[in-house]
């Protein structure tokens, strides 16, 4: 290599650097590729290239030259930092975890990256060493409300309300989001009068679990969908439109589809909508909340179904309401609430879901017209392997007169 070439790509490497110190990433990047064009494999200029692409959120294309510049220099702890933000990027949970440990064995003891190695272990089902970086990361910025809202929930899962409690509190106080951190501060203090679930609280969940979500109910031997319809289906009736709330990846259609005309579903996930509308069980899936679904048409629908839906939705006035104008008459609404406890109708839980009772049920019944069927006590899933205990409805519109 001539002295020449090598002082031109010194000169583009340290413009690289100027413009990285200065934000310029786009610039950055320019100025690394032809360094590294006229100096190749040079560890330096991938390590920064590979850094710059990183806060480009070019994840493979960091990756890349992040593993070359390791490979020929293993110290280079920005290096390694960036290669475990890059694989979190893609959800490379133990590539992550591996680099982001690497990077802070070597110096980099920033609260942020602890906190990103946190979330890895908690992907990983690694609580212990969550909860050892989340106290790690705020021992050393104790203003990261995520890491507070994060170890909320390690306490929350473990039973430890009280310090849930104190975590979601330093979350909100260090600006994570209120609506959010209300839902779930009324979780841990059984709120007496709980808020409505945030916007995108159940998106996200219902997102997140698509991929593996019936086989996870198979864990939980749920069978809510079965025991509600069973005995709809049993007599043969036919249904000429069925809504299926709160869809999921299509278990009701499934049995619904072989006793109805058409079958219409509903969720607010994408995937959980992508996933259903494959199955070929449904005429159309929308994806948006019940309520807006139930008023988008006024076809009389002779079958309503929400199965485990109304765990995640809170108070049922404005949905019976929505239900009994879209049930033709002789309809039927069947759905499964979670068991309140005693004196109580409606209950935020620890685990972030809702439940009902009884009493409550047939007010709202009686309310919106709609006649109770039967209700029947049932064990809904297993939770850390305990029971839930739930109740199956029925109800029904009134008949037409004749």
């Amino acid at each position: 290599m001539s002295d020449d070439t090598f002082d031109r790509a010194k000169a583009h490497f340290f413009a690289g650097n100027t413009h990285f110190e200065a934000r310029r990433f786009d610039d950055a990047r320019r100025d690394y590729e032809a360094a590294l064009a006229l100096v190749p494999g040079r560890p330096s200029v991938l390590a920064n290239l590979g850094v710059t692409l990183c806060r480009l959120g070019e994840w493979r294309a960091a990756i890349e030259r992040l593993d070359a510049a390791l490979l020929a220099d293993p110290t280079h702890t920005d290096a390694w930092a960036a290669l475990g933000l890059s694989r979190e990027a893609l959800e490379d949970w133990a590539g992550a975890a591996h680099a982001l440990r690497q990077a802070i064995a070597l110096g980099a003891d920033q609260g942020g990256l602890w906190l990103s190695l946190a979330l890895c272990e908690l992907q990983l089902d690694h609580p212990e060493q969550g909860l050892q970086a989340l106290d790690a990361a705020l021992e050393r910025d104790p203003t990261l409300d995520e890491a507070w809202t994060q170890r909320g929930h390690l306490m929350r899962h473990v039973g430890r309300l009280g310090e849930a409690e104190r975590c979601f509190r330093q979350a909100l106080a260090h600006g994570a989001d209120a609506g959010l951190l209300g839902f779930y501060l009324a979780a841990v203090t059984d709120a007496q009068d709980p808020p409505p679930p945030p916007a995108l609280y159940a998106r996200a969940l219902f997102d997140r679990y698509a991929d593996d979500f019936q086989a996870h109910l198979a864990q939980l031997k749920y069978t809510v969908p079965q025991a509600l319809l069973a005995p709809l289906t049993a007599n043969g009736r036919r249904y000429a439109l069925a809504l299926d709330l709160g869809c999921g990846t299509g278990l009701c259609g499934g049995l619904l589809a072989p006793h109805a005309d058409a079958v219409d579903g509903v969720d607010l996930a994408d995937e959980m909508v992508q996933r259903a509308q494959a199955t070929g069980h449904y005429r159309r899936v929308a994806r948006g909340d019940l309520l807006g679904f139930l008023a988008e048409a006024d076809a009389p629908a002779d079958l309503v179904v929400a199965a485990d839906v109304f765990i995640y939705v809170g108070a049922l006035d404005a949905v019976f309401a929505a239900v009994a104008r879209r049930l033709a008459p002789g309809g039927v609404f069947a759905f499964s609430v979670e068991q309140a406890d005693a004196g109580r109708d409606l209950q935020l839980r620890p685990s972030l879901r809702y439940a009902h009772s009884r009493g409550l049920i047939e007010r709202l019944a009686a309310a919106h017209g709609l006649e109770v069927q039967a209700i029947e006590a049932a064990t809904l899933r297993e939770d850390q392997l305990k029971p839930v205990a739930g109740w199956l409805a029925w109800l029904r519109s009134p008949p037409a007169r004749s």
